[in-house]
């Protein structure tokens, strides 16, 4: 039983770091179905910057990220418009644009293999090496860091999509744009706010991926698979249900490696996204 309860606890950590990586998914792909599939291309990048920062100042890599966060939000909004500008303006934006973010990804991983070679690259930080022990429950502080900057940062990402105009005008340019432009708002800007954000998200992601386990430049594709399933899962548009996509996946990996071995983690997590999208079509909070 104790052996049970700490795997929940560990899942519950993990997916709340699934949550981060996953969130900038939510938006380019659940809002704006703009395809990124380099998001995690610029999650490592992310994690580097944190790593150089860290490695050459002393600074933690999450505040790192977060003093990085105009910078990857610029990033975003160059993206978009090359995106646009080359493919959505012209109507092609399914498969070349598709085309387009897969050879952002791959040269993205090229230039950091080239920069920092294949070796795997951690960070210090005081608490990385620290647990919390409440009886027989062990929280460690590498996993349970990462998982509260995490629910913190999607808790603000919604009050900002509910309460405010640029917020609401963002949830409804995937709808309506026609709407969206007599409400005196232009839709070209709205989406590039929105990428741009779900860029800028992946600076946090980026610092907390390190936080849990070294990185290399090709550690991204891991979890390409794992955002886009969450993202589904949770109801493509709903933050919160990316939250419990991201909270279930954690949970079903963790007991499945404690109790049956690591290798059948991934196997399991996607047997119970199709099990679950066989019963629920929409997500788990999808309309």
């Amino acid at each position: 039983m104790e052996l049970f309860i700490n795997a929940i606890i560990a899942g519950l950590l993990l997916g709340g770091f699934y949550a981060a990586v996953t969130v900038g998914i939510s938006i380019s792909f659940g809002i704006l179905d703009i395809v990124n599939i380099a998001h995690p291309a610029f999650i490592i990048l992310g994690s580097y910057i944190a790593y150089i920062v860290n490695q050459t100042l002393g600074v933690d890599p999450i505040l790192t990220a977060i003093i990085a966060l105009p910078a990857f939000y610029a990033l975003g909004a160059m993206v978009y418009q090359v995106y646009y500008a080359s493919f959505e303006k012209r109507g092609q934006d399914a498969l070349r644009g598709l085309a387009f973010f897969f050879g952002l990804l791959f040269v993205t991983e090229v230039m950091l293999i080239l920069v920092f070679g294949v070796d795997y690259r951690y960070v210090q930080a005081g608490y990385i090496d620290q647990t919390l022990r409440f009886g027989f429950i062990d929280l460690p502080l590498r996993m349970l860091v990462p998982c509260v900057i995490s629910l913190a940062m999607l808790a603000m990402l919604q009050l900002y999509l509910s309460r405010t105009f640029t917020g609401r005008a963002i949830m409804a340019v995937s709808q309506d744009q026609g709407a969206l432009q007599l409400m005196a708002a232009d839709p070209i800007k709205i989406k590039r706010i929105a990428f741009a954000i779900s860029i800028a998200t992946a600076s946090i992601a980026g610092a907390l991926l390190i936080v849990i386990q070294p990185v290399e430049p090709s550690v991204g594709r891991e979890y390409i698979g794992r955002v886009f399933a969450i993202c589904v899962l949770g109801g493509l548009q709903s933050l919160p249900g990316t939250v419990i996509a991201a909270m279930l996946l954690g949970i079903v990996e963790s007991i499945t490696a404690t109790f049956y071995g690591p290798s059948w983690a991934p196997a399991v997590a996607f047997g119970f996204l199709l099990l679950t999208l066989a019963f629920r079509p929409a997500g788990l909070l999808g309309r």
